[in-house]
């Protein structure tokens, strides 16, 4: 170890003792931090009394308020932290932690607990840390593993860009398989799983050949039957939502948490060229409070493209950039395992590239979290579309979207039932999301499996009427990719929790067992097996048909009865969800929508396909296809004379690490 590195952190030996015990045997008073930045000039008196007052209401330190609004450099931090606590300050970059020291502990309990072991003095180990008022504990807690230690500090930016350099591999490999073996996806890949699915395709395509009449009337029932089952599930959940809604009465809204806790919201972003300066300002109107936002922009360090346009702006410093090693994967819930471990917030959220919250989202989420017990692990808020009326594809998106929405999943939560998540507008306890093994690397619909992981251990789901808005689909072919890989991700999702189904029928009960089979089976079959039910109009128009027998009979009138029946309870959750003031335009395309659920059956092919060719592949959906006038309109600007900020992945820029290193709406 260089010399210059070693006096950097090693006290005067009359000072060795204060340093081993983090005080000396006095314990004396130490100067507040405030009052050393004040003498040390490096703070703005004014400055400093808004911090303080800010930190007397919420839970957040001191250093961390005056760096998120710029009122304090860096460094003046750091050297001020050191004066305060007769330590010195460690130089992670020129000096690189020991890899061996860190994984005696664990890269993921060093980024939670912002500290790392850096070096070893003779017996003494010397650990840098951010966070000195906790050094006493953390020291008690790492004995048995590192010995004595010493503290040494550092920013929080340099610790977690240390930890990512050092040890981004392993992190990255953990990513992959957070979820337990027998509640994840992963296994379906293998050579022994293909060769089932292709032998049962080809049992399948034979018995076609050899008895068409026979198993077209199989294909018949089981569409019939699913269609009766969905049918009846989406008219329960409206009849409960409705009923909710009915008997709810307005409640005095609840004051938020005397301590306001820290938010981390997570925005994966993946082959995005121009999307840094509108999501700035989409992400500029949120009103809480700024040293409690945390605003993680998620990118894969092979995506050069998003990483040249984050170089181009400087971010705020509430929002920073974590990069996401490459690997024999490349998927969303990957990418969003890997940033957990470097998100500062108790409760945390995800947003995706395009959208635009309410300003008051984050309030709503805080206060509701507050209200509920633990049992309630996660908050779904509600998606809804700024350009709608772009074209008649977007109109349907965003009709299929309110019933889903606004009617089906706050149906299906007062129902009691599994809730399967969107992929944004998600928010989490921390604590419940590492329980259940955060989400499934490999499923390309992660948040349906994660709502269902969350219901079959014990926790509770709620929808909360909070708003985001993005961008839907506004063509064909992109609209079936993403629906394809919705649907692939769906009949995964059910493949997997089948595996053993007593124990799922144990976990979520009967009514719960039926409500996953309705949700995934039943909602795929129906998409699959649509063109059997179309072809029914053929025997209205005296065309052959296979069950041209029945025609006239008892039970031809009560399918005509059940097809009536379905498109009415369709198409009135569909107008009920656009009744407000700012859908009811839509009300007079919901009759179109005949003609947009073909497309469904479309994308569901391909979903067959790749569910047995590939699975795990990600069908990215594109973003930015509408014109950006119709986006909503915010007064932000990112700062044009700023200086890029490049070389740090953790804090407000882009760079790379070191060489060799929905649910779908029924």
């Amino acid at each position: 170890m260089p010399q210059a590195a070693i006096r950097a952190v090693t006290p005067q030996t009359s000072g060795l003792r204060q340093v081993v015990t983090g005080g000396s045997a006095a314990a004396p008073r130490r100067r507040p931090l405030g009052r050393i930045l004040l003498d040390r000039g490096a703070v703005d008196p004014g400055d400093m009394l808004k911090a303080l007052a800010l930190r007397a209401r919420q839970d957040v330190r001191l250093g961390e308020i005056l760096l998120t609004h710029r009122w304090v450099s860096e460094d003046d931090l750091t050297e001020a932290l050191c004066e305060q606590w007769g330590a010195r300050a460690a130089d992670l970059a020129a000096l690189p932690p020991d890899a061996r020291l860190v994984d005696l502990v664990g890269p993921e309990r060093c980024l939670a607990e912002g500290a790392v072991p850096w070096r070893r003095i003779g017996a003494l180990t010397v650990v840098a840390t951010a966070r000195p008022e906790d050094f006493a504990r953390l020291r008690r807690d790492l004995a048995p593993v590192l010995g004595p230690c010493i503290m040494a500090i550092a920013s929080q930016r340099a610790i977690l860009t240390a930890i990512a350099a050092t040890r981004h591999v392993r992190l990255v490999r953990k990513a992959e398989t957070r979820t337990a073996p027998d509640e994840s996806c992963r296994g379906l890949g293998s050579p022994g799983t293909a060769f089932y699915v292709w032998a049962g395709i080809a049992l399948l395509s034979g018995l076609i050949l050899a008895a068409p009449t026979q198993m077209f009337a199989v294909f018949a029932v089981w569409a019939i039957l699913t269609l009766a089952l969905t049918t009846g599930l989406k008219a329960l959940a409206f009849a409960a939502e409705w009923r909710g809604l009915r008997r709810a009465r307005p409640a005095p809204p609840q004051p938020l948490p005397g301590r306001l806790p820290v938010v981390s919201v997570m925005v994966p972003l993946f082959d995005e060229n121009d999307i840094a300066p509108r999501l700035i300002a989409r992400l500029g109107r949120l009103d809480y409070p700024r040293e409690l936002l945390d605003i993680v922009l998620v990118v894969e360090e092979a995506d050069t493209r998003t990483l040249d346009a984050l170089a181009r702006v400087r971010l705020p410093a509430w929002m920073r950039t974590v990069l996401v090693p490459d690997g024999p994967i490349r998927t969303k819930p990957r990418a969003l395992n890997y940033a957990l471990d470097f998100c500062r917030g108790r409760i945390i959220g995800v947003w995706d590239a395009e959208d635009a919250p309410a300003a008051g989202q984050l309030h709503a989420i805080v206060r509701r979290f507050a209200e509920t017990g633990p049992g309630v692990a996660c908050l779904q808020g509600i998606l809804d579309y700024y350009n709608a009326g772009h074209n008649w594809l977007t109109r349907c998106f965003a009709i299929e979207y309110a019933a889903w929405f606004r009617a089906m999943l706050p149906g299906l939560a007062r129902l009691g039932l599994v809730v399967p998540l969107g992929g944004t507008t998600v928010f989490f306890r921390r604590e419940a999301l590492e329980a259940v093994g955060r989400w499934d690397a490999h499923n390309v619909t992660e948040d349906a499996d994660l709502g269902l992981r969350l219901a079959r251990h014990g926790y509770r789901t709620e929808l909360v009427a909070t708003v985001t808005e993005e961008e839907p689909n506004a063509r064909v072919l992109p609209w079936i990719r993403q629906r394809s890989r919705w649907q692939k991700g769906y009949a995964i999702t059910w493949a997997v929790h089948m595996r053993n189904p007593a124990r799922l029928w144990r976990e979520l009960g009967p009514k719960g067992f039926l409500g996953v089979q309705i949700l995934f089976l039943g909602s795929l079959s129906q998409a699959v097996l649509a063109p059997v039910l179309w072809s029914f109009w053929a025997l209205s128009l005296g065309l052959p048909h296979p069950f041209a027998a029945l025609a006239g009979s008892g039970w031809m009138t009560a399918l005509w009865l059940l097809f009536l029946t379905s498109e009415a309870v369709g198409l009135c959750v569909a107008a009920w969800a656009v009744r407000g003031r700012g859908h009811r335009h839509l009300i007079k395309w919901v009759p179109v929508l005949h003609f947009y659920a073909p497309l469904a059956s479309l994308s569901s092919y391909k979903a067959i396909y790749e569910v047995v060719m590939r699975p795990f592949y990600w069908d990215k959906t594109a973003h930015g296809m509408i014109d950006h006038a119709e986006e909503p309109h915010s007064d932000f600007r990112p700062d044009a004379a700023a200086q890029p900020v490049c070389g740090d992945p953790l804090a407000g820029g882009a760079a790379g690490f070191p060489a060799g290193a929905a649910a779908i709406p029924a």
